[in-house]
């Protein structure tokens, strides 16, 4: 590994349990998505750089790992999301 190449320890599509902060962004694994919530701004700096190649690593990961699927549905139904009950009442 180069010292430009930045090694990232998330595998796209993986597991229900990782989470990798990436400037302003959180970007949550699934096993049937990978949520990205947040901002950043590549700057014109050693630091933008950095973030950058974070990025580019992470979607080429999560490319790789699209286009190694033998099918793949037109598209996912949303997320269900449940209420739980307030255990506190």
């Amino acid at each position: 590994m180069s010292k430009k190449e930045v090694k990232i320890a998330f595998e796209p599509y993986s597991n229900e349990a990782d989470v990798l902060q990436i400037g302003g962004l959180t970007i949550e694994n699934r096993l049937d998505r990978i949520t990205i919530d947040g901002d950043i701004d590549l700057t014109m700096d050693q630091a933008g750089l950095a973030r950058a190649r974070e990025l580019y690593q992470l979607l080429g990961a999560a490319v790789a790992r699209l286009e190694g699927q033998k099918e793949l549905p037109e598209h996912l139904p949303a997320p269900k999301i449940g209420k739980a009950p307030n255990p506190f009442e």
